[in-house]
């Protein structure tokens, strides 16, 4: 049974004049703890990222760096082949210009979450989470990574002592593996259905995968997404449901010193 938990929401998800998704930002930021904003290589632009960390800095809101594949057309989804020295070389510029703007906010980079694709393919990679893993070490070491549990990124961090966040993907369906079922179109999905399927997986600590089976899952944080539609109802039902059963939503900084 957890008794804290992190509410983690992807945000500056959009480019110049474009967004997507049917909630703004503005709406989403009261309800979650941390932010994870685009640092505009699969969304985002200087614009957006100032005004995205200001908003969560305005209203107490954790933040971290969300660094993407080089895709904007492809919103990040689509794996772009390259070096693991080229990947990691793209995180770095993208964590870097973020953390620019959290210091011109006042505010410090709780994080670093990778997007997509490059979530995915750091999930499946030991070498290249390997090497993410080191440059963190170097130039973040106190920044957790969020991470899957059961993933090569959770298991580089964990075996070279670099802090580490496991996630509850709220607003995605898993397999056997405990794998997030990628899409590119999660559609309109039943906020009641996630709530519970949140309450559950903090007082149970399991979920049912698409095959139908339920499996165990390890988390610090729940994820869910801006773009998703019906991302404020989802929220909402998640908040509700976590605090009627009496856990409360703080950022990972503060679970992460709990557990020292």
């Amino acid at each position: 049974m957890k008794r804290t938990v992190d509410i983690n929401c992807d945000m500056g998800e959009a480019f110049g004049r474009w967004r997507i998704g049917d909630t703004s930002d503005e709406h989403l930021i009261a309800h979650i703890s941390s932010a994870n904003i685009a640092a505009g290589f699969h969304a985002g632009d200087p614009n957006l990222i100032n005004d995205t960390v200001k908003l969560a800095a305005e209203h107490g809101v954790a933040v971290g760096a969300h660094p993407g594949y080089n895709d904007l057309q492809g919103f990040g989804r689509r794996k772009i082949s390259g070096s693991n020295k080229e990947i990691v070389n793209d995180i770095v510029y993208q964590v870097g210009a973020l953390r620019e703007f959290c210091r011109r906010h006042g505010t410090s980079m709780q994080h670093v979450k990778p997007h997509g694709a490059l979530y995915m393919e750091l999930a499946a990679n030991p070498e290249l989470s390997d090497a993410f893993i080191e440059y963190m070490r170097t130039t973040a070491p106190n920044a957790p990574i969020f991470c899957m549990w059961n993933s090569a990124t959770y298991e580089a961090a964990r075996l070279l002592g670099h802090p580490v966040v496991r996630e509850l993907y709220a607003d995605r369906d898993y397999d056997d593996n405990g794998w997030i079922v990628f899409t590119r179109d999660a559609g309109r999905p039943d906020p009641k259905a996630i709530a519970r399927k949140v309450l559950r997986a903090c007082t149970e600590g399991k979920v049912r995968t698409v095959q139908g089976r339920d499996i165990p899952i390890e988390f610090e944080s729940i994820c869910f997404h801006s773009d998703t539609l019906g991302a404020l109802d989802i929220v909402r039902e998640m908040r509700e449901a976590l605090v009627a059963e009496g856990i409360r939503i703080a950022p990972v900084s503060q679970i992460l010193e709990q557990q020292k």
